[in-house]
């Protein structure tokens, strides 16, 4: 006994001893405070993972962050039972909600997540321990400025005005208390950011992780192109365009095959400068992930569009269709050997006799049991396939609803690169070959014929060509449109006001005329451009937002206040493309 306590005590006082040394003093590396993080090299690649993972909820790119910009152009209407998406689709969405329960806030909240997230990274690695001159710190800070601008692109695209926040310390997430930041104040950081990460970035061309997603040089290049022509800097967005086209931030080339931007298992094609990365379904977990606020070890890591396109009888939600406007417009031009379009088969659900003699369009998936495979309820307009797996024949119906589908969404393809070139070389110096040249390339790969410059007697004539005609049918249906009618400066010309009304205009409940346009605006049973009043072609600021930050202001569908544009505005020109 005497032995054992002596035991005993020798016991407790070696422990009391040994505490005190310094390599006893863990840390929980699940508690880790932020101070003690993110200063070493694996560190900050934990936080870059941190900052893709942000773009791929609710509010960024996997449902309504993509979504909102799409039903709120004339390529797409809502046809859903659902009141939800009709605000969007009529630029009228009411500022007084007070809670969270909305899309309104949704996108604000979560690209605001996904811009903290940045700023912590940038933060960190400016601070670490890495040498400047090193790749690793270079290609962190990169990755950070870069997904930063996308996201700041993307709300005042969306906003008009918001915080500007850049410091990560400076402002809590859940606050938000930063005053609001004019457009231009935004952009101006937007344009800083991408052509530092333009310098940053290796290209694609690097290969690995660099071809599979990362964001790149090139993919910082392209959103600065995009943003420079948001507020018409057409010289300096060219510059930059010609850079892309000729490899100086990478080779890219247009697929052969026009569906291989759009199908599951060919992703991150030398097409694509910048696409969102997503599991196909029965990959990743099963938990759904909403909300930023939800960071489950199960999630599904798909996004919902394939749900919210999808028809009815294939357990989609019946949302949102083309406007039959896109289909004519499709359907007005002919192949060199007198076929459809091949775009419209992986753009619409649409049952077209030319896919039995066309090479490549065996699948008549959801098409040949009906004239048209159309949205059902009281609304009915043409499925979109794209970013879905129809067309590719997989499950049958949509595999899972809500954040399931694991089609990569391609945000920035090389097309976009050469008909922005087209589109900016016009500007400049009015129809020219060059800019042709750079539209044929583009129609060639849809077997199309070439356009003749002397077809176009002047810059109205090529921009209306580009505008109505080259664009929506090369990325009919894609995020992007109504970004370009706010820039172009549409809903404040009578000519191109009235053109959209025509263009979004649709027969409801009737089956017999999906797909067909209303000869005139009386005739149509619904009108969505009429609803809108000056100012709204943004997003309002919530009440609930307003109310947690006094400091925020509204913007001009907050206040009805016009945004006259101070550029001439393109012209209709009659007799090019679906009027």
């Amino acid at each position: 006994m005497k032995i054992k306590n002596i035991a005993l005590a020798g016991l407790v006082a070696l422990t009391g001893i040994t505490a005190c040394e310094d390599n006893l003093d863990l840390v929980n590396p699940n508690q880790q405070a932020i101070s003690e993080f993110g200063l070493n090299a694996n560190d900050l690649e934990e936080s870059v993972i941190a900052c893709y993972n942000r773009i791929r909820i609710e509010g960024t790119y996997a449902r309504v962050g993509y979504l909102l910009d799409v039903v709120a152009g004339d390529e797409v209407n809502s046809y859903s039972d659902n009141d939800w998406w009709r605000g969007y689709d009529y630029l009228n969405a009411s500022q007084a909600v007070s809670n969270d329960d909305s899309p309104l806030h949704w996108v604000l909240r979560d690209f605001s997540y996904t811009i903290n997230t940045c700023n912590q990274l940038i933060y960190n690695v400016k601070k670490s321990e890495l040498d400047p001159n090193s790749d690793v710190y270079k290609r962190v800070l990169g990755q950070g400025l870069f997904i930063r601008a996308l996201s700041y692109y993307e709300l005042s695209c969306y906003y008009q005005n918001i915080p500007l926040i850049t410091d990560y310390n400076a402002v809590s997430i859940q606050d938000l208390m930063d005053s609001t930041n004019t457009q231009n104040e935004i952009f101006d950081q937007i344009e800083n950011d991408l052509k530092e990460a333009m310098t940053l970035l290796p290209s694609r061309d690097e290969g690995g992780e660099w071809e599979k997603g990362r964001a790149t040089c090139g993919a910082a290049a392209g959103y600065y192109a995009r943003a420079l022509m948001f507020r018409h800097k057409y010289a300096e967005a060219l510059a930059v365009l010609k850079d892309i086209i000729n490899e100086k931030y990478g080779h890219y080339e247009l697929n052969a095959d026009y569906g291989d931007n759009f199908r599951s298992t060919i992703e991150n094609t030398p097409e694509s400068l910048w696409e969102i990365q997503f599991l196909d379904y029965g990959v990743g977990g099963s938990d759904m992930e909403w909300t930023a606020a939800n960071n489950s070890k199960s999630s599904t890591q798909g996004h919902a569009l394939e749900t919210v396109f999808g028809n009815g009888d294939i357990l989609g939600w019946n949302d949102l269709a083309s406007t039959p406007w896109l289909y004519q417009t499709f359907k007005s031009q002919r192949t060199k050997e007198g076929t459809v379009d091949p775009r419209l088969y992986w753009t619409l659900i649409s049952y077209e006799d030319d896919y039995n003699t066309m090479d490549g369009f065996g699948n008549k998936a959801f098409t040949e049991e009906y004239d048209q495979h159309v949205t059902t309820g009281k609304r009915m307009g043409i499925s979109v396939a794209k970013h879905t797996t129809a067309r590719e024949n997989l499950y049958g119906q949509v595999a899972a609803a809500g954040l399931s589908c694991g089609v990569n969404i391609r945000l920035m393809r090389y097309s976009d690169v050469l008909l922005r070139a087209a589109e900016c070389e016009n500007e400049i110096s009015g129809p020219t070959q060059q800019a042709i040249d750079w539209i044929n390339q583009v129609r060639s790969r849809a077997g199309l014929e070439d356009l003749l410059l002397a077809d176009f007697a002047d810059a109205d004539a090529l921009f209306e060509q580009i505008a109505n005609v080259e664009r929506p049918t090369e990325f009919g249906c894609e995020h992007g449109r109504m970004q370009d009618i706010i820039r172009w400066g549409w809903l404040y010309n009578e000519g191109r006001l009235k053109q959209l009304r025509k263009h979004a205009c649709t027969f409801w409940n009737n089956a017999a005329k999906v797909g067909v346009m209303p000869e005139t605006l009386d005739e149509a049973d619904d009108d969505p451009f009429s609803h809108w009043s000056a100012g709204h072609e943004y997003l309002p600021i919530t009440i609930f937002n307003m109310n947690n930050n006094p400091n925020l202001k509204g913007n001009s569908a907050n206040n009805g206040t016009a945004n006259t544009p101070d550029f001439t505005v393109h012209p209709v020109v009659t007799g090019i493309g679906i009027q």
